[in-house]
């Protein structure tokens, strides 16, 4: 809990040595990570093998019950029918485990080393409690689990792409921009509903194919939220589509407080239409019942603030 280096090693040494091999995934209810996610992670992960869930709640160390055993004798039974030839594991249980399934011990361990460290000895519980600091350590499908997105929200002319620049460049990370601008520049005259439905697909699609590469944290410039606000102001409509796609953890919502500057492709330059648009655009926000937070200032004051509310993020 979860999946990390030393399993996918495991597992990936174990299927060389054999024809055919079982992965027995197993879980209690109260798991930090639940244990049919884990188990569809390890399917995804290694497709060739059996992959077997065990959900019940049994015993977990002999000491706990006399029939320890003959208990999980039967689960492996039900899990792998045919007669076992090596048991695989990662830790000294594994020789008595062996010993009760007609097994012989193959005691790999996973053993995944640089020059530093041993990561032999990395677990579960090291990763649960700070995933960013074992990133390079985790499959793609945990990454995804623990990778928090954060989107800037704001009207025309608040400093969105300066401002996803400046965080990527003092993060380290990437931000996906905004797609809209691109169509608009590169399709001029009016915007209609079924470019503003494609400007939002669109922006979803460029998101979900940077994460992976993003780290820990992906930076949006803008996603479907805004492109609703927009829908909303330019033709007095907010469709569900977008309004229903794929959430950020985190939006910062930039206040208009910075001067309007046209840059050939923003509509609204009188004052009473941008603060119009500004409440359209935190009314998107309310609506979708999403975690904002408000930033507001110039130059590094608002950066700070970005900061500050990134900051606030866990990823655990």
């Amino acid at each position: 809990m979860p999946p990390h280096a030393g399993h996918v090693a495991l597992v990936e040494a174990a299927e060389r040595l054999v024809d055919e091999l079982t992965v027995l995934v197993c879980w209690l209810p109260d798991d930090p990570i639940p244990g049919p996610l884990r188990l569809e992670w390890m399917r995804g992960l290694f497709p060739a093998c059996r992959v077997v869930g065990h959900g019940e709640v049994v015993p977990q160390e002999p000491a706990d019950s006399p029939d320890f055993w003959p208990i999980w004798r039967r689960i492996i039974a039900q899990a792998h029918a045919e007669p076992i030839d090596y048991v695989f594991a990662g830790e000294d249980y594994g020789l008595d485990l062996a010993a009760h399934v007609d097994g012989f011990f193959v005691p790999l361990g996973g053993r995944v080393l640089n020059a530093d460290d041993d990561l032999a000895s990395l677990s579960g519980s090291a990763v649960r409690a700070d995933p960013t600091a074992h990133w390079p350590l985790l499959p793609e499908p945990v990454r995804a689990h623990y990778r928090r997105t954060v989107c800037l929200h704001g009207a025309e002319s608040t400093g969105k792409s300066t401002l996803a620049a400046q965080l990527a460049g003092e993060l380290g990370t990437h931000w996906v921009p905004e797609y809209g601008r691109s169509h608009c520049e590169a399709h001029r005259g009016p915007l209609s509903r079924e470019d503003l439905l494609l400007i939002g697909r669109a922006q979803q699609a460029m998101a979900q194919a940077a994460a992976r590469w993003a780290g820990a944290l992906l930076l949006l410039d803008t996603d479907a939220l805004m492109t609703a606000a927009w829908c909303e102001m330019l033709l007095g409509e907010r469709p569900a589509e977008l309004m229903e796609m794929g959430k950020a953890d985190l939006y910062l919502l930039l206040e208009p407080d910075l001067p309007w500057v046209d840059d050939g492709t923003r509509f609204f330059a009188d004052p009473a239409d941008r603060a119009r648009f500004a409440r359209l655009v935190e009314g998107v926000l309310l609506d979708a019942g999403v975690r904002f937070e408000r930033i507001g200032g110039t130059g590094d004051e608002r950066l700070a603030a970005a900061r500050a509310a990134i900051d606030g993020l866990s990823c655990q």
